[in-house]
C-alpha cells in the first residue's frame, strides 16, 4: 500500500505504507490510512522526528560499513534494499519544515 503526505506548503511525499506507519508512529500519530498534523502540531511533529533521525544517524556511524544491513524485510515477505530511517525520513521531514514556515497542515491519506 502506497500513502500519500500532502500539504499545500509544498509538493507531495509518497510512501510505502509500512514506512509511513513508522513515521507517524515516531511523530506521535495514530497510523491510520489518513490523517493530519495540524499547524499547532508541526512543530512537536518536527521536533520528535528530528530526534529519531539523529538517533538513527548515531547508530549507523557507529556501526562499520560492512556491518551494515544490505536488505530488509517487507511486511507480507520479501526483502527489499535497506534504507535507513534518515534517509526515508528526510522528504517527510522537509516537508513538515515547509508546511510550518507557511503555517498550513500536513494530511495523508491512502
Amino acid at each position: 500500500m502506497i500513502i500519500t503526505f500532502r500539504s499545500a506548503a509544498a509538493g507531495d511525499v509518497i510512501m510505502f505504507g509500512d514506512v509511513a506507519r513508522r513515521l507517524m508512529e515516531l511523530m506521535g500519530k495514530s497510523p491510520d490510512d489518513q490523517g493530519i498534523v495540524t499547524v499547532e502540531q508541526l512543530p512537536a511533529a518536527i521536533a520528535t522526528l528530528r530526534t529519531a533521525v539523529e538517533d538513527d544517524r548515531r547508530r549507523w556511524s557507529a556501526m562499520a560499513e560492512d556491518d551494515r544491513p544490505a536488505s530488509e524485510s517487507v511486511p507480507g515477505g520479501g526483502t527489499r534494499p535497506f534504507v535507513s530511517l534518515t534517509q526515508r525520513a528526510a522528504p517527510l521531514l522537509e516537508l513538515l519544515e515547509w508546511a510550518e514556515k507557511k503555517k498550513k497542515p500536513v494530511t495523508w491519506g491512502v
